[in-house]
């Protein structure tokens, strides 16, 4: 399975999860590392395009590809499971709860989780401190432009 992840140019390799560690997310509370990937190019592109203002395009942004082998098992989260205000603007509790057992439970490397931006899509949540780690494979990187035309 391939997963696509969008990242200024600085961090476009750094797979540490230090930037989620820091300012926490939807899907895990500050101080807890975790990687963010997208099933999808698009799905990249919408989870960052929902963080910026109107207006201002971002700019130096590079597009890893990832490669996870076929046997590695991951830990989905239904949809079904979440309350009904899972996706709501600011992060829930609820959820980062959810990412930080995942990561501190350290069974799986993968978190599959629905997109709170596109339903029906998922994310990919990578645990940077499991022994599988190492199985991963960044197939590429390479720059990606933002079209002006989704910030204006």
């Amino acid at each position: 399975m391939k997963t696509y992840r969008l990242a200024k140019q600085n961090f476009a390799l750094d797979l540490s999860g230090k930037g989620a560690e820091l300012s926490g997310g939807r899907w895990n509370s500050k101080g807890v590392s975790v990687v963010y990937t997208s099933q999808s190019r698009a799905l990249c592109l919408v989870e960052i395009a929902v963080h910026v203002p109107v207006g201002i395009v971002p700019m130096n942004y590079f597009l890893t590809e990832i490669e996870i082998p076929d046997e590695i098992e991951f830990y989905p989260v239904s949809e079904k499971n979440l309350p009904h205000d899972w996706n709501s603007f600011l992060h829930s509790p609820f959820t980062q709860k959810i990412g930080d057992d995942f990561v501190a439970a350290n069974k799986f490397l993968i978190l599959k989780v629905p997109s709170a931006v596109v339903q029906g899509d998922f994310n990919y949540l990578i645990n940077p401190k499991h022994p599988d780690f190492g199985l991963l494979k960044v197939i590429q990187t390479e720059p990606f432009t933002f079209d002006k035309r989704l910030f204006t």
